[in-house]
């Protein structure tokens, strides 16, 4: 009986240890190295789908993280892998994803194409957000390098009048274009062109985002190299989704006594509030290898005059926070 007893001890003292752990995210928010990490909220839970990362030939298939409260983390496996994909053979990267008419579309760079390669950004169609997720076009959306833009890091933005606009864009150049409201096609500007430049800063690198928050349109972007300690992000704000862009500054960057390498964000909005959490990867101090990254989640806070704060960087991560049922 004295043995059951302390058994019994022994389990609820585990249980609340657990329970206590939980009351925080912690960092990384899911275990294993994942990079370029896209937050969102669909079908009712948070979602993070982020770059499996490995080197290139590795780089062949996509898990994803959902979540009730931003703490405790499901893993979807396989996602979207090489077999749905014909023209994929290496470097599957930055997932965006967005749900519209009923289904679920996850856009991807694939093969880390140059000029006369194929390759470039994808776009895959699922009916779950877990998936499974298969290639839609057969090809890729975008196979061409346009103003110097290689054909990465494409993000997904849903603008209040109901157009669709991606931005993308690797080698220090970003091109926007507006996409056709099956998110299957390019729809061309009124000038005939199908992609405008908008790279905001000769300091751009890569991982564009869009976010409009009180009729502002606040345009981030990684900066750096991405294996190197000084990757971080910077932003812009604009009244309009096109720009221009003139960058005011640094809001996520290496911490010595945190990590290194803290870049390609997302953000993610608690629908219905002027609340918001940054997604994004960063290098652990104990580790040299590139590939070396963990996905974070941290919180995101706007000054009195709509500019954004430096976001504090920390091993905790957020708080419990559940998602309203409709």
């Amino acid at each position: 009986m004295k043995r059951l007893f302390l058994l019994l001890l022994a389990m609820l003292c585990l249980t609340s240890g657990e329970a206590k752990k939980k009351k925080t995210s912690g960092n990384p928010i899911f275990p294993g190295w994942y990079a370029d990490p896209e937050g969102t909220v669909m079908d009712g839970r948070y979602w993070v789908f982020p770059t499996y990362s490995a080197p290139f030939d590795e780089q062949l298939h996509f898990d994803a993280f959902s979540s009730r409260d931003l703490v405790t983390w499901t893993k979807h496996e396989r996602v979207l892998e090489q077999k749905n994909v014909p023209w994929l053979r290496r470097a599957l990267w930055a997932p965006a994803v967005i749900a519209a008419n009923g289904r679920y579309y996850l856009f991807f760079g694939g093969n880390d194409v140059h000029e006369g390669e194929v390759g470039g950004i994808g776009v895959a169609v699922a009916d779950r957000p877990e998936g499974p997720y298969r290639d839609a076009l057969g090809r890729p959306l975008i196979n061409d390098i346009v103003n110097g833009a290689q054909p990465i890091d494409q993000f997904v933005f849903h603008d209040d009048d109901g157009r669709y606009y991606m931005y993308y864009g690797g080698w220090r150049h970003c091109n926007v274009c507006r996409l056709s409201s099956d998110l299957l096609s390019i729809v061309p500007w009124p000038d005939g062109q199908l992609f405008h430049e908008v790279t905001p800063s000769e300091s751009y690198v890569e991982g564009p985002f869009m976010l409009k928050r009180g009729g502002k349109y606040y345009f981030m972007w990684s900066e750096g190299g991405w294996t190197g300690p000084n990757y971080c992000v910077a932003y812009a704000i604009s009244d309009n989704p096109f720009g221009p862009f003139k960058r005011i500054g640094k809001i996520l960057e290496q911490d010595a006594s945190v990590a290194r390498g803290a870049g390609h964000h997302s953000v993610i909005q608690v629908p219905g509030r002027d609340e918001y959490y940054i997604v994004y990867h960063r290098r652990p101090l104990s580790e040299t290898d590139g590939n070396h990254r963990e996905t974070c989640i941290d919180r995101l806070y706007f000054n009195p005059d709509g500019t954004i704060r430096p976001v504090k960087m920390t091993f905790e991560g957020v708080k419990a926070r559940k998602l309203k049922k409709h």
